[in-house]
């Protein structure tokens, strides 16, 4: 089935679905809830000390080496290195089953934090040649706190689990510097939902503009693809006052760019999934009366599934190179995948649909939502094992999401009340999911 039929008939997937059996103890679920809650200073303690020394992807060091040395406290199976500052550590329950995966990322970004916080970070660096702070301005602080007080929540109850945990701290999820690897893609290629094999995947991220207390979560398609395109456009060049001895790649590369508006506007079917096609930059000449040779463009794809995918990659292609063409120019297209489809498994979603709302404290505290168009290197392992990737509320109670700053931003802040949560809905995600009746 095409994932977005999965997420349209998800409603009724979920009615037809035999009702979830769970070899649960009541008793250890509200034993994992009592633990997660007695986690909330140092979670918040770790994420403060995160947020101030925030370290970019692929050089998480001191972060990785607080992880580790927690996990190894636990008396868990750690391993470090795994692609290249990861950290994995294995918790095996007191009793055979499955194997689940729980995921937090530990880097930062490229982003100078305005004042405001007493933990606020000062940490400076050179990105691409630029001079920039560093700063947790996406919440994955908090999401390795969350975590670490998962870890030790479950290593409390580990001899009630009938199962093994996986918990995997990666770096780099906001990509990796140009001509290198990292993030989730290479973590799963160095193996890391083998040995053991994982047969569930969980992650959840912190949301600014989502009220403390509640989940977010949507089957199927959730998050978007991310590819990368580039155009050059290759003409003659000319006097800027004699352009008719041109082959002008300045024009070209404007109606190229009008051209590519209509790729998503009439070509793909919306009604289905949102779509995006965006130009993020325009290179060509260097003297205002100079037509140069050539104008590089590049930009991002966006989609929810493959299908739609493989239409906006050919007709970025056509548009492109027959444009080019027209104009007696060329067009040398390249295309660079990134980060395919976050796709929450449905039937897991179902299943897996009354924890979400027992840890959150009532169905009216989980909703589904629509899909968002930026994208989650999570997907990688999704595509490894069955995942459910969701949201947890970092916003304060009774605030506007339109007057909070967004993800990626230098005014970014989050309610650290509803770390609680993210520690409980990780924790007993694990729990349930083990306890499951196959």
């Amino acid at each position: 089935m095409n994932p977005t039929h999965y997420a349209l008939a998800a409603p009724l997937l979920a009615a037809l679905l035999p009702t979830p059996s769970f070899a649960q103890n009541p008793a250890l679920n509200a034993r994992i809830a009592q633990l997660a809650q007695a986690e909330e200073a140092k979670v918040i303690a770790w994420r403060r000390d995160f947020h101030q020394h925030p370290e970019l992807g692929n050089e998480e060091t001191r972060t990785a080496g607080i992880v580790a040395a927690h996990l190894k406290k636990l008396g868990l199976e750690v391993k470090t290195g795994v692609g290249r500052t990861g950290v994995v550590a294995i918790l095996r329950g007191g009793k055979p089953g499955p194997v689940v995966a729980l995921r937090a990322d530990m880097d930062a970004l490229p982003v100078t934090e305005a004042p405001g916080l007493a933990f606020a970070s000062t940490v400076k660096t050179t990105y691409l040649g630029q001079p920039v702070g560093v700063m947790h301005a996406c919440g994955h602080d908090s999401h390795t706190a969350m975590l670490m007080g998962a870890a030790e929540v479950l290593s409390q109850v580990k001899k009630d689990l009938p199962g093994t945990v996986k918990f995997i701290f990666q770096p780099a999820e906001e990509g990796s510097l140009p001509g290198t690897e990292g993030g989730a893609k290479l973590m799963v290629k160095e193996g890391v939902m083998e040995n053991p094999k994982v047969d569930a995947v969980f992650g959840v991220h912190i949301n600014a503009q989502t009220e403390v207390g509640r989940l977010t979560y949507r089957p199927g398609g959730e998050m978007a693809s991310s590819d990368r395109f580039t155009i050059k456009v290759i003409g003659k060049g000319a006097h800027g006052a004699s352009p008719w001895n041109s082959v002008d790649p300045v024009v070209t590369a404007a109606q190229i760019i009008m051209g590519l508006q209509t790729i998503v506007s009439r070509q793909i079917k919306l009604t289905d999934d949102a779509a995006v096609v965006t130009v993020g930059t325009i290179k060509g000449g260097v003297r205002y009366n100079v037509i140069p040779a050539d104008v590089e463009l590049s930009g991002t794809i966006r989609a929810l599934n493959k299908k739609t995918q493989e239409q906006l990659w050919a007709a970025i292609r056509r548009t492109a190179t027959n444009i080019a063409e027209s104009a007696g120019a060329t067009a040398e297209v390249g295309i660079e995948p990134y980060v395919p489809v976050t796709y929450n498994d449905p039937p897991l979603t179902a299943r897996m649909l009354p924890t979400l709302q027992a840890v959150a404290g009532g169905a009216a505290n989980v909703k589904e939502i629509k899909a968002v168009t930026g994208a989650e290197d999570f997907s990688y392992y999704q595509e490894k094992a069955p995942g459910l990737f969701l949201f947890v509320g970092g916003m304060s109670k009774g605030t506007d999401p339109a007057t909070t700053a967004d993800h990626h931003t230098a005014g970014f802040k989050l309610d650290e009340s509803g770390f609680t949560l993210g520690v409980k809905t990780l924790a007993t995600l694990a729990a349930d999911y083990l306890s499951m009746k196959k």
